[in-house]
């Protein structure tokens, strides 16, 4: 059972932007091999033909994988971790792969229009983000 205060904004976006810089190294990985495989040019519909899409398709599948992954097995990301921070369900468990999956849909809808879904928590009583509440999850500051 993890315990602690329901993260600010200021925390929740230095996590993401650290997790940023390693999704981003992730991400040029997966291209590179992409590349390869379509002969040294780009990926793109003129060159890949529907495999572009495929390609697309797992460049958001990457992305999910890493919060899904780092969500169910310890709660935190790397930028998580830097932050102390913790993923967790209302009750203070682990989040399980339906919860965690359910935060990363809410949560690319909250972050997309400017933030305005986590903004959301300076408006909530329980300074939670829209994502946490539609998920039914929460993130808290681990006290040290």
């Amino acid at each position: 059972m993890t315990s602690g205060t329901s993260a600010g904004f200021g925390r929740r976006l230095a996590a993401l932007l650290y997790d940023s810089v390693l999704l981003a190294a992730l991400l040029v990985i997966f291209t590179s091999g992409a590349v390869f495989l379509n002969h040294r040019a780009a990926v793109e519909p003129e060159t890949a033909g529907v495999w572009a899409y495929l390609y697309r398709a797992c460049l958001v599948g990457v992305i999910a994988g890493y919060y899904l992954l780092n969500w169910t097995r310890s709660g935190q990301t790397l930028g998580m971790r830097a932050w102390h921070l913790c993923a967790v369900t209302e009750s203070g468990q682990p989040l399980t792969l339906k919860a965690a999956a359910l935060r990363f849909a809410f949560g690319v809808l909250a972050w997309a229009p400017v933030a305005l879904g986590v903004l959301w928590l300076y408006v909530d009583p329980e300074h939670l983000a829209l994502h946490d509440r539609l998920s039914k999850t929460r993130v808290v500051h681990l006290q040290r």
